[in-house]
């Protein structure tokens, strides 16, 4: 039997964003991506390549204060439609993690789809900036989405130099420990708790 397809779909419009969020958890990675923030487009086609998610987003902001408001708009948005697409968790593997190489650069996730949610985000970055994006939005991504996933989160940087290098790493780590936790597992029924829920 063929089971149906896990999709979260999410239209959030503030008075400083608005964006329109698709992700299919078992998808192949493809990716149409304009957030209006051109490096958050690259870190989240990297983590839906990476996680094998299907992932469209279409989003706006007031970019010219600043990048913070869609940038983490992004994180509650792309939480929100994980919970929508896991609903109950049943069946769900829930822990996931994943150790990522980028040349120099070495990153670790670990995550729990618990309900729970918490981030240390254990990443020390030698540059402020990469072209025009702001380093500290990507923990202000991370903090949303654990939030409004309801996942505890993990990242830590083993080593690393280059700023690029160790962001890129933090996304690919990202969307590969995520698709590990949220894979089925037939032998559940339910969700993996002795509670009976998460």
């Amino acid at each position: 039997m063929t089971e149906k397809p896990r999709r979260g779909e999410i239209q959030r419009r503030t008075g400083e964003t608005d964006i329109s969020l698709t992700i299919n958890l078992d998808g192949q990675g493809s990716t149409r991506i304009n957030t209006g923030v051109v490096f958050m487009d690259h870190m989240l086609t990297l983590l839906a390549v990476h996680g094998f998610f299907d992932l469209e987003i279409t989003a706006s902001g007031d970019t010219a204060v600043d990048d913070h408001h869609s940038v983490e708009d992004l994180g509650i948005a792309m939480g929100q439609a994980l919970q929508q697409a896991l609903g109950g968790k049943e069946g769900i593997v829930r822990y996931g993690t994943a150790a990522v190489p980028m040349d120099e650069t070495l990153v670790r996730i670990t995550l729990d789809c618990s309900n729970r949610p918490f981030l240390h985000y254990g990443v020390t970055v030698p540059d402020s900036k990469v072209g025009t994006f702001d380093t500290a939005l990507a923990k202000e991504f991370l903090r949303a989405l654990s939030l409004h996933g309801g996942i505890t989160l993990h990242v830590e940087l083993v080593h690393g130099e280059n700023t690029h290098h160790i962001l890129e790493a933090v996304f690919k780590a990202l969307g590969r420990a995520l698709d590990q936790a949220t894979a089925r597992d037939q032998r559940l029924d339910g969700p993996l708790s002795s509670k009976g829920m998460l």
